[in-house]
């Protein structure tokens, strides 16, 4: 069936095929290539992200127009018990999956099981509530036929656990679809790479790595028939080829475009540009676990590193509004983000700080994937740091490649992309101030250990006092802006191209809030 549909699909979407889209699919035209897997126990790149909610649902979701409230999906109300640590809850008693197999309590286990099993990526996500392949099995239990009891080990508050078990990760995948599917002890995970086995509003009809993804509507989604038949998500690498194609009437929506291209899209006819406020943050690592360059692992290069940024003319000069300077973990329009910038490009001062430490001939090597904004940040960062004396090597790649290296340790520097997978200060501080040596955080990828830092991070999640609680994550915040191998560079404004016919595209502003399912056109 693939080689069948793939290349006439592929001949539909070619520029010269039309001036305008079937009128019951949806062509979207952006970046794929840093796909790595859309298993939702895997999935944790941007562009899968963005996939997986429109394949899978989870028991409870951010509201789309208040995300910091939890609203039930697949579960129909819960009980929580804080002193027990214990979630009682009831799903639905008439949702399905895309199969037309009925949601179960053993599904929601199988779902949260094997994904601790597998430990791939996202996840720490869960690891946070204390589970880990070798006591996640006795932590859920079917109740009865249409109720299950969740129990979990660590310090953490039910509406903590609440909001972890809205990412993508907790997403519930069909026991039985999945189970006719395993290789060997995978879980199914070879084959729901590259299929679906969920209930969302689509249903995966193909996908082709690096050319397209092709879903077909669900109609019996337990939240209700999308408004369109098919969505095609087209891989087209080259940012100026979606402009054209958004342009033309060949794609009705173009995601990833740089800011020249939005530039040149700005009133045009027939043509929208959306700005949506974004959780999404760029940030320069520094892997201090890399033997070959022991430089990386001396706070005095960070601290240098801060003050070699061009963080303005990044941000107003080369991403031309798409971004702006933010130069802490937690985003803008997270409650308790520090919007203090004190760093800016002040390359004598950095010289300062290099020579005090005895640092000469300061060099090292940075992954990053080829496409705006990433190869723009680091061919400025490689202008900027050698007014300061640091030599910067690009190794520019695919995303999937450098999400390879990176997730391998085998990078020295990297410029990477950050979006919280859930509405609370707790995902972006287990992420960039825990290391535990196990999990895949961010610092533990980069090689920092940092035992007083994970201390405060337990500290933090476990205070039952919300304004104590930001307090923590103030310091936390402070502490990592001033002295980590992080630097902190900006925080995105999604810009979307829509063809003014498109109508009930929303966004949200974390990445997994991408909703397609009430588009008409």
């Amino acid at each position: 069936m693939t080689k069948k549909i793939l290349p006439l699909l592929l001949a539909m979407l070619s520029a010269a095929s039309y001036a305008a889209t079937p009128p019951n699919t949806l062509i979207v035209a952006q970046g794929l290539d840093d796909i790595v897997s859309l298993d939702p126990a895997e999935a944790n790149e941007l562009s899968s992200i963005q996939t997986v909610p429109s394949l899978y649902q989870r028991l409870v979701q951010p509201d789309r127009d208040n995300p910091a409230k939890i609203m039930p999906i697949l579960a129909a109300s819960w009980e929580a018990d804080a002193a027990a640590k214990t979630l009682t809850i009831k799903l639905k008693p008439d949702a399905k999956f895309a199969s037309g197999n009925p949601l179960r309590p053993e599904d929601v286990i199988f779902s949260w099981s094997r994904a601790v099993k597998l430990n791939k990526s996202p996840a720490f996500i869960l690891n946070v509530l204390g589970w880990d392949a070798g006591n996640i099995d006795g932590q859920l239990k079917k109740v009865d036929d249409h109720t299950l009891q969740l129990h979990w080990t660590a310090d953490v508050s039910p509406a903590v656990a609440l909001n972890i078990l809205s990412t993508p990760i907790a997403s519930i995948v069909d026991e039985k679809l999945v189970a006719a599917n395993v290789k060997g002890d995978d879980f199914g995970n070879a084959w729901l790479k590259m299929h679906s086995a969920g209930s969302g509003a689509w249903k995966m009809r193909v996908y082709q790595p690096h050319q397209a993804i092709v879903l077909d509507a669900n109609d019996t989604s337990p939240t209700g028939a999308p408004k369109l038949k098919n969505i095609i998500i087209k891989n087209v690498p080259d940012p100026a080829s979606r402009r054209l194609l958004i342009q033309q009437g060949d794609a009705d929506v173009a995601r990833d475009l740089g800011a020249d291209q939005i530039s040149a899209l700005q009133d045009k006819p027939g043509i929208k540009v959306l700005s949506i406020p974004s959780a999404e943050q760029n940030y320069l690592a520094f892997n201090t676990g890399n033997s070959a360059n022991p430089l990386l692992n001396n706070p005095a290069l960070w601290e240098a590193a801060r003050w070699l940024v061009d963080y303005e003319g990044i941000t107003k000069d080369l991403l031309k509004g798409q971004y702006f300077v933010h130069q802490s973990f937690l985003p803008i329009g997270f409650p308790g983000a520090l919007e203090n910038n004190p760093y800016k490009f002040d390359p004598a001062k950095a010289k300062a700080i290099l020579a005090k430490a005895g640092i000469k001939d300061a060099h090292f090597t940075l992954d990053v994937e080829n496409k705006p904004p990433f190869i723009t940040l680091a061919q400025s960062m490689q202008a900027s740091f050698a007014q300061g004396g640091v030599k910067i090597d690009l190794l520019p790649a695919a995303g999937s490649q450098v999400y390879a290296r990176v997730r391998a340790k085998q990078h020295q520097a990297a410029i990477r992309l950050w979006i919280p997978d859930y509405f609370d200060a707790h995902s972006n501080a287990s992420a960039f101030a825990w290391n535990d040596g196990k999990s895949s955080t961010v610092a533990g990828l980069n090689g920092w250990k940092i035992p007083e830092l994970n201390q405060q991070t337990l500290a933090a999640v476990a205070e039952p006092d919300p304004a104590k609680r930001l307090g923590l994550y103030t310091k936390m915040q402070e502490e990592l802006q001033q002295s980590s191998p992080y630097v902190f560079v900006d925080q995105g404004k999604t810009q979307i191209v829509i063809r003014d016919n498109v109508k009930g595209y929303q966004q949200g502003l974390n990445a997994d809030m991408v909703w397609y399912d009430r588009v008409t056109k």
